[in-house]
C-alpha cells in the first residue's frame, strides 16, 4: 500500500472513532507498515487536524498505549460559524408569536448540526461525560451531534411515558413558557447512579425544562457534567432559573412590531 493511501486510510478511521484509544499495533496490521512508519503518519495527520482547526491527535504510551483523535473547532473557526448562524437567525421571518424564532430548518440541516455538536463537544470536552441527555424533541438531533463528537449515549427525556421503555422516573416541574406544571418521565434503565451527564437543549428562556431535567438526575443520583443551549433569550417577566449553563447564541432586543431581531455570539465566547 503507498503511503499516501495509508494516510486517507488512517485518517478515514480516526475521524469516524473519535475519542476511542486506538493501538499502534492495529495500524499496522490493518495496514501491514513498519512500527515507524505508522507513527510518522500519525505525526503528518495531527498536524493536519490543527493547521485546520478540527482537532488533534493524543498519544497514550504504555503497553496498552496509542492514539485518540479529540475533535475540537479552532477558536476563529467557531466565531466564523457563530456570527454565520446568528445572521441566519436575524431574518425577521422567522419571528413566531412570543418571542420565539423558527429555527426547525436550521436544527433539520445536518451539516449546522454537525457543526454546531462540534463546537458544544469542543467546550466541554475537558469535562468528564458519560452520557448526553436532551428532551424530546427538537433537543434530539443536538444531542446525537453531540454525543458523536464525545463518543457518549444519548438518553432522551419525555413528557409522557412509553410502553416499549419499560418503568419509569418522573417529576413535576413548572415550564418558565407557559408556568404551567408538566411531567417528564426517563426509563429507569436509562441512567446509571453516579453516572455524568451533559444536558443538551435548543432554547431557553427562563430555564424551567432545563431545571426539571437537573431534578430528574437526582432522582437518579447522577451528576450534572455542564448545560449547554443552542440559543437563550432573555424573559422579561420571569427570573431565569438556570445560571450554570452555556449558549452559543443569545437573542436580544426582539420587536415582534417591528419585525426586528438582534442575534448574538452566546456565553461560549466570553471570556
Amino acid at each position: 500500500m503507498k503511503r499516501s493511501e495509508r494516510l486517507v486510510g488512517m485518517t478515514y478511521y480516526l475521524l469516524e472513532h473519535p475519542q476511542q484509544l486506538v493501538s499502534l499495533p492495529f495500524f499496522t496490521e490493518a495496514y501491514d507498515a513498519a512500527k515507524s512508519s505508522v507513527s510518522e503518519d500519525l505525526g503528518i495527520i495531527n498536524q493536519m487536524f490543527q493547521k485546520q482547526g478540527i482537532g488533534e491527535l493524543h498519544t497514550v504510551s504504555g503497553a496498552a498505549g496509542g492514539v485518540k483523535f479529540i475533535p475540537f473547532n479552532s477558536q476563529e473557526n467557531s466565531e466564523h460559524f457563530a456570527d454565520l448562524l446568528a445572521k441566519q437567525l436575524e431574518d425577521p421571518e422567522r419571528l413566531l408569536p412570543g418571542g420565539y424564532l423558527f429555527m426547525s430548518d436550521l436544527l433539520g440541516d445536518p451539516e449546522t448540526i454537525r457543526n454546531i455538536g462540534r463546537l458544544f463537544a469542543t467546550h466541554f470536552s475537558k469535562q468528564h461525560v458519560d452520557v448526553i441527555m436532551t428532551v424530546a424533541t427538537k433537543g434530539i438531533p443536538l444531542a446525537y451531534a453531540v454525543a458523536s463528537f464525545l463518543n457518549v449515549p444519548v438518553v432522551i427525556v419525555r413528557r409522557d411515558p412509553k410502553v416499549t421503555e419499560g418503568s419509569t422516573v418522573s417529576i413535576n416541574y413548572v415550564s418558565g413558557s407557559s408556568r404551567k406544571i408538566q411531567t417528564m418521565v426517563l426509563p429507569k434503565r436509562s441512567l446509571q447512579k453516579g453516572a455524568n451527564v451533559l444536558i443538551i437543549d435548543d432554547f431557553m428562556k427562563a430555564g424551567g425544562t432545563i431545571d426539571g431535567m437537573k431534578s430528574l438526575l437526582k432522582e437518579f443520583e447522577a451528576n450534572v457534567a455542564g448545560i449547554g443551549v443552542l440559543a437563550e433569550a432573555e424573559d422579561e417577566d420571569e427570573e431565569r432559573v438556570v445560571q450554570d449553563y452555556v449558549s452559543l447564541l443569545q437573542i436580544n432586543n426582539v420587536d415582534i412590531k417591528e419585525k426586528k431581531i438582534e442575534v448574538h455570539r452566546g456565553t461560549m465566547f466570553h471570556s
